[in-house]
């Protein structure tokens, strides 16, 4: 609702569109009053229902020429002169208030009954080209709740008035009343003014038909009225709508015009403040059932509200007549306000929706016309029963039975409607659902909804979010179940099998020709995996010379709910909370031809849409950490090789201590961190967090010069680190003190011992006994998502270390991303071993799971072999993520066991190329298979990763989940997508080209350095895409292959060679295989550029290296030009290849020099 307001003009036209009701009620209920006091009986309820049909007459009338103005003429315009005929009325009303002229003062009813006329379908149509498709009923809803506040506002003030200016002397004489509250005209004129001032502040919009022309002559003979009046029925549900408000309205005037009378017969009620009073009170039902309404509805409409509200409306009805006293009756008329609400939102919203941008004006009026000839047909109605002498009780009788035909009718035309909402009351005690892409729905014609299939109630989730009913194609398998069949057949589903999809899909076909809407779930089965399935291309013969489009769509929220296939602990997980946010996007229309692998890339676009609204509502940081740590107070929920296991009492008291140190002693935005990956490590990152400052993880293996630079470019002023762990970097030749010379150093020892019994006792009671919120209250300050988290320094591997800047949005939608997929089970302990100062052990190893409830144990070094193994087998843990280089050690390793990872369910690598030597050794010594995945610093960084593949034993469908040679398909809420590296234009799957990321974990930026993001950071229809340089491609099923680092290619004679592929080569004709190499590109005289390779292996030699490729065959282009054999390949401390350092030991080599000491 926050949004609609801020739309600009929305609140001036809510205020034109209140004074416009409060001054129209005012004159009514000035006369209607005086009739009330002066009259009795039949001759009562006759002037009330003439006065309530001068008002109806002119909509009746005028339903053509006003229809013309809107389309002819901008609405403003045509709304402005409206305010400044209603100035010039009110005038004329006020002199004759003055002048004692009550008869032309009754007529003048009729005019300004006019000029509501005229200007009534300027002002609905106006909403839709203010406000936009989305924002339709919501808007309605609240202009709803407006005007009949005004209403509200109108009985209410100027009966007050009425009866205040008559207090003392109430005279008999219509004409004497008149003078005696005279006054009250002036309150009309000042409104009507103010009126003309918002009318004057709304956006300007063009005519819809600025050709059209009026033929006076065709009004007179009612060609108009035939025409106009067909526009407005020719659509089914246009058409259905406008006699569902008809009857709705008719009814009210009915109420309205009967009641006071009912009620001076039968109560005795001769005050009229407390019978306008009962009255108003459906006003306020109105109120609050249009906002009801318009908050169900959201970003779509909620049509199933219609039946409900026609089902109460004749309840309420049926009531009236039997009560006696004025508290029920005022509670009743607010139970039929409220009822009426829900019922007229969406249908006022239908019309709009449905009816043409050119004809709106002219349908809107039809509306008005149908509307208002109903009103006086049933005003005639309460004429009739008075002159016969009939008793109101069987008036409001009959009401009721025509609201209960309604009601009925309304069942039988919207079915499905009311299945909505039965689906909406009943899911939406847990779920809040919300819609993107509302407006991309077309209003007609076959449509084709494909998209992804979470849950068992995605078809409820989809018709929710749809304003058209949808028929649904569903397994035979389920629709067959005798208890269900019955149900779906009333819905018309459409059953499909494997061995018939046939006349299935015939029959689809044939729906969609008949401009209906069609969901079909190219999955055919509900994921097991969190991420999407092949898609069968079933649909395309449904498709074959079809006239409609197909709209995509994609489901956020349902995957970790009961009704999906996610694990039992990740149901708990996502189940936490009062209500869960669902998320439909719906795409933008494609050609009904579209096939498969092309379909399947807009449906993962449309995830980065769902997931940034996802993401909207999620905690920052160390918010979302106390959450899940106050549930698990007693359980391990960290540990490392060298202090043992913290409980979550004592880690959260340990942040809150260091907090507390950081807040005092670090005023700088960005605090610098020197740990190891280890308890202390964890606790300090999080500390520092929860005081809302950007943690900056330094690379303590990087070169002197690049942590200064580090240091300098992230303005670190203090930096936090153990005096332990520089001792130990001091024993391996790093003295960091030297590196630190600059800034202020904390050590971890020397903040604890600082730290009082009484503050530890203090911290430890509040761990205790303060819940979350309090504990957020009081330590965690307050930050947007969008504020910087983390500064990681990019690993070098190429060239200089960036500075990338992760906000709280990135981290926290990767690390949900990253769970979703790895489907985390109760026994699960993920096993630390990469640096906090990479990516992916700062996310994926360290805040994942602190607030995702999983154990962590860490250790501090990832080459130590039998240290990470035995902390594996000690804590049983279960999720090992590492680079090829790491898990290559352990699989080489003698003293690792397999026993010792028998634990392990998944091991995934990343940060590098899985080496398939490396995939081969580790499964055939430990019997446990590696998972590849993608990403880079600049994703946060997970954006794809391959998992197991799971068996649907109900239709004995293997859910793929890993290819090997590729990085698996994109977490929920990423895309690829392929381009040409010069146009960016969108390359066919298969092709190779440059690799887009796009998702909400797409960095903020590079710190400081704008010329460098806008590099990499490119928008492509409305998102964020992150340039990785990869160059790649994807397969039929969208899994993502590598090719290569673009940087990573040599040109060698004008042909274009891997580096990656050269370096397979060489180890392919080598005695061992898992020989580390690299193979680098440099400058040549004669072939542009030369292929120079460096071996770690003193057994082998260049000849013997060069001889073997020559004697496989290999391609000449790919043969090194130059061999050399070197002690080591020179590495980063994630693991990776370091290409920089790699590229200048060749460069050295080259020129002559001899290998570094």
């Amino acid at each position: 609702m926050t949004t609609i307001l801020k739309i600009r003009g929305f609140m001036f036209f809510l205020g034109m569109g209140f004074l416009n009701a409060f001054v129209d009620l005012g004159h009514k209920i000035v006369i209607q009053n005086t009739v009330f006091k002066v009259y009795d009986g039949e001759t009562q309820v006759i002037l009330t229902a003439v006065v309530n049909a001068l008002i109806l007459l002119p909509f009746v009338l005028l339903f053509s020429p006003a229809g013309f103005l809107s389309d002819r003429f901008a609405k403003p315009r045509v709304m402005r002169a409206g305010a400044w005929a209603a100035v010039l009325l009110t005038i004329l009303i006020t002199v004759c208030y003055y002048q004692g002229w009550f008869w032309p003062a009754f007529a003048m009813t009729f005019l300004l009954a006019i000029q509501a006329a005229l200007y009534s379908p300027a002002k609905y149509g106006y909403i839709k080209e203010l406000v936009g498709t989305g924002h339709l009923a919501a808007a309605n809803g609240i202009v709803q709740a407006v005007t009949t506040v005004a209403i509200l506002a109108g009985v209410f003030v100027f009966s007050v008035l009425f009866e205040g200016y008559l207090e003392g002397a109430v005279p008999h004489d219509k004409d004497a009343i008149l003078r005696q509250i005279a006054p009250v005209g002036y309150l009309l004129i000042i409104g009507s003014l103010i009126e003309v001032a918002c009318a004057y502040a709304l956006p300007p919009t063009p005519a819809s038909s600025p050709d059209l022309a009026f033929n006076w002559q065709s009004y007179g003979r009612a060609q108009y009225l035939k025409n106009n009046i067909g526009i407005a029925c020719r659509n089914e549900v246009i058409f259905l709508s406008i006699i569902g408000l008809s009857i709705f309205w008719a009814i009210a005037q009915v109420v309205l015009a009967s009641f006071p009378a009912f009620a001076k017969e039968t109560m005795g009620l001769t005050d009229s403040v407390t019978v306008q009073g009962m009255l108003a009170c459906s006003g306020i039902g109105i109120v609050l059932g249009s906002t009801m309404a318009g908050r169900m509805s959201r970003a779509h409409i909620e049509t199933g509200l219609v039946p409900i509200g026609a089902f109460g409306v004749t309840l309420s009805l049926a009531l009236t007549p039997l009560l006696n006293s004025v508290t029920a009756h005022g509670l009743n008329f607010i139970a039929l306000g409220f009822l009426g609400g829900l019922f007229i939102i969406p249908l006022n919203a239908l019309i709009q929706y449905h009816a043409e941008e050119h004809e709106r004006g002219r349908v809107l009026a039809g509306n008005n016309f149908i509307q208002n000839c109903l009103m006086l047909g049933f005003l005639g109605l309460a004429v009739a029963f008075s002159l016969l002498g009939l008793r109101a009780r069987d008036l409001f009788l009959l009401l009721m039975v025509v609201a209960l035909g309604g009601a009925i009718y309304t069942v039988y035309k919207l079915p499905q409607a009311l299945a909505r909402i039965i689906a909406t009351l009943l899911l939406s005690q847990r779920y809040r659902i919300d819609v993107i892409g509302f407006h991309r729905l077309p209003q007609r014609g076959g449509v084709l909804l494909l998209g992804n299939h979470i849950s068992w109630i995605d078809w409820a989730i989809v018709q929710i979010a749809c304003p058209r009913p949808v028929r649904f194609v569903m397994y035979r398998g389920i629709y067959e179940r005798w208890y269900l069949k019955w149900f779906l057949d009333f819905f018309g589903v459409i059953p499909i099998s494997g061995g018939g999809s046939k006349s299935a899909l015939e029959e689809v076909r044939e729906h969609l020709m008949q401009g209906e809407i069609v969901c079909l779930f190219p999955e055919g089965t509900i994921s097991r995996t969190g991420q999407l399935n092949e898609f069968k291309r079933g649909y395309e013969t449904a498709t074959t010379d079809v006239d409609g489009v197909i709209i995509p769509f994609y489901l956020r929220g349902l995957w970790g709910t009961v009704f999906s296939h996610a694990s039992t602990r990740l149901r708990t997980l996502r189940g936490r909370g009062i209500r869960r946010d669902i998320v439909v996007a719906f795409g933008k229309p494609l050609p009904m031809q579209t096939p498969t692998d092309t379909l399947k890339r807009r449906v993962l676009d449309l995830s980065i849409e769902a997931w940034q609204r996802h993401a909207d509502s999620l905690q920052t940081l160390p918010e979302a950490w106390l959450d899940t740590a106050k549930r698990a107070t007693d359980d391990m929920v960290l540990a490392d090789t060298l202090s043992g296991p913290l409980s979550g009492t004592r880690v959260i008291a340990g942040v809150l201590l260091f907090a507390g140190r950081v807040r005092r002693l670090c005023p700088e935005p960005n605090v610098g961190l020197l740990l190891p990956t280890s308890n202390g490590g964890t606790i300090a990152n999080l500390a520092v967090l929860m005081c809302g400052k950007t943690v900056v993880n330094l690379n303590y293996t990087a070169s002197r010069e690049a942590i200064t630079a580090a240091i300098a470019k992230a303005r670190i002023g203090n930096v936090i680190t153990s005096r332990r762990f520089l001792e130990r970097l001091a024993k391996r030749g790093m003295d960091m003190e030297a590196v630190l010379s600059g800034v202020r150093i904390h050590s971890m020892e020397d903040l604890a011992a600082g730290m009082s019994k009484l503050r530890r006792m203090a911290a430890l009671l509040q761990a205790v006994l303060f819940p979350a919120w309090l504990l957020r209250a009081l330590h965690c300050r307050r930050v947007t998502l969008d504020h910087p988290a983390a500064i990681l320094f990019s690993s070098g591997s190429e060239g200089e270390p960036k500075g990338v800047v992760l906000s709280h949005r990135n981290i926290m939608a990767n690390l949900k991303q990253t769970s979703d997929v790895l489907n985390t089970e109760t026994s699960d302990v993920v096993m630390a071993t990469l640096p906090l100062f990479h990516a992916f052990g700062l996310t994926v190893t360290t805040l994942m799971p602190m607030i995702e409830g999983i154990p962590v144990v860490c250790h501090p070094d990832p080459t130590d072999a039998v240290g990470v193994a035995k902390a594996v087998a000690t804590y049983e843990a279960t999720l090992l993520c590492g680079t090829s280089t790491f898990l290559r050690l352990y699989a080489r390793n003698n003293r690792v066991d397999p026993l010792m990872f028998e634990s392990l369910r998944l091991v995934v690598a990343g940060a590098e190329k899985l080496a398939a030597d490396v995939r081969e050794s580790f499964k055939l010594k430990f019997q446990k298979e590696v998972y590849e995945g993608f990403g880079a610093t600049e994703t946060t960084p997970v954006a794809s990763v391959n998992v197991p593949n799971r068996l649907d034993t109900s239709s004995w469908v293997v859910h793929v989940g890993t290819k090997p040679g590729t990085v698996g398909l994109p977490l929920p809420g990423t895309s690829f997508r392929i381009v040409d590296p010069d146009t960016l234009q969108e390359l066919p799957t298969d092709s190779d080209g440059l690799i887009l990321i796009g998702g909400a974990q797409v960095m903020l930026g590079y710190l400081d350095d704008p010329a460098r993001t806008a590099a990499v950071i490119v928008e492509l229809d409305g998102m964020r895409w992150y340039k990785t340089g990869d160059k790649g491609h994807l397969d039929e099923d969208g899994f993502l292959v590598i090719v290569d680092r673009y940087s990573r290619f040599a040109k060698i004679a004008g042909e274009m060679v891997s580096l990656t592929a050269v370096e397979e080569q060489t180890r392919g004709v080598l005695a061992d295989p898992e020989t580390e190499l690299v193979a680098v590109n440099l400058p040549a005289e004669k072939k542009g550029e030369q292929i120079v390779m460096l071996i770690a292996d003193p057994a082998v030699t260049p000849d013997i290296v060069r001889k073997a490729l020559l004697d496989k065959g290999c391609n000449a282009l790919t043969i090194p030009e130059q061999v050399y054999i070197v002690p080591e390949i020179p590495r980063l401390g994630s693991g990776k290849t370091d290409f920089t350092a790699a590229r200048k030991l060749a460069v050295s080599l080259l020129a002559g020099h001899d290998l570094p000491a």
